[in-house]
């Protein structure tokens, strides 16, 4: 995220993993605006983020309009340059380093570092996205504001110790399911493809380089709000072998079809499915390699038999549902 668009963005972290391990105080190796929010509040911190940058580019505009027949020919181009470029991040910021040397406004001086266009990432996990922080979430998403989420799914609370969380999947041990999880996973991509003018992606870096980056970029370039749900492995989900096999693990959950890579662009209400057809005879091995499984299987063979047997027919179901609807898009 930080690589592919850099300085045109502002990160609104939610405190959790990611936080912690991308910006632990009293430093921060972030070297484009971010910043840190409560635990349940990133969606209304990072709305706010929008609405303030949203708020100032108004302001600019009313200067440039109220001061446009004042100033002299030179400044009138780059006022023309600025309202036809304004969301060309590169190009604005050329007419900025070019302002800056007029004679302006004062008012306009100062507020010359908000010329260029911004653009509202808020990152948070599955615990702040799927549970505490969903009423937020649901606010920026019907806004129809220009703004993007990044849900780092690992399907547990992993900062504060491994608490089952609405992203845990029907089987998986885990504190508050000691003996599994009982009920399904939250649908968090259908849920959002409901919302006008959303666009939604559900990607696996791991499993998918290439899908990774190119849902990025439609994120990123789509007028109005966004969200991609990522995959993430985490220690708490007891991969065999350790993280250092995490990749091969995303690689297997998208065979099996465990995850399904998708992407839905509301502009054309089209759905995309990246994975090629699941092979479910891979479903046992994907959960034989993780402890958050296996556990189940020790403690009560027959209890893991029939809520893991569920959890497949979930996944063979939520594909099908998803199939149907691509192959309508055709």
């Amino acid at each position: 995220l930080s690589q592919l668009f850099q300085d045109k963005i502002t990160i609104a972290n939610a405190t959790g993993c990611s936080s912690i391990y991308g910006g632990s105080a009293p430093s921060t190796p972030y070297s484009i605006n971010w910043a840190n929010s409560l635990f349940e509040d990133a969606a209304e911190f990072g709305l706010g983020m929008h609405l303030s940058f949203k708020n100032k580019h108004n302001q600019i505009d009313n200067i440039i309009n109220e001061s446009y027949d004042s100033v002299d020919d030179k400044v009138k181009k780059l006022y023309d340059e600025y309202k036809d470029n304004k969301d060309d991040f590169d190009k604005v910021i050329e007419i900025r380093e070019k302002l800056a040397k007029e004679q302006i406004p004062s008012n306009l001086q100062n507020l010359l570092s908000y010329l260029t266009p911004k653009t509202i990432w808020v990152v948070g996990g599955d615990g702040w996205a799927y549970d505490i922080g969903f009423g937020g979430l649901d606010h920026i998403l019907s806004s129809n504001e220009n703004i993007k989420v990044l849900v780092l799914d690992t399907e547990v609370y992993s900062n504060t110790g491994g608490q089952a969380s609405k992203s845990s999947r029907m089987g998986q041990v885990a504190e508050f399911a000691n003996f599994g999880k009982r009920t399904y996973k939250k649908d968090l991509f259908r849920i959002a493809t409901a919302y006008p003018n959303c666009y939604v992606a559900s990607i696996s870096l791991g499993a998918n380089y290439f899908q990774t980056i190119k849902a990025f970029k439609e994120a990123e370039a789509h007028n109005g709000p966004s969200i991609i749900i990522a995959y993430c492995p985490c220690v708490e989900q007891g991969i065999k072998g350790s993280m250092s096999n995490a990749i091969d693990e995303q690689k297997l959950s998208v065979e099996c079809g465990y995850n399904i890579l998708m992407r839905y662009n509301p502009e054309e209400e089209k759905l995309t499915i990246d994975s090629k057809e699941p092979d479910y005879d891979k479903y046992k091995d994907f959960l034989e390699n993780e402890r958050r499984y296996k556990t189940l299987m020790e403690k009560d063979p027959d209890l893991a038999k029939d809520l893991l047997e569920n959890q497949i027919l979930f996944a063979k179901k939520r594909f099908m549902y998803y199939n149907t609807y691509s192959s309508k898009n055709e």
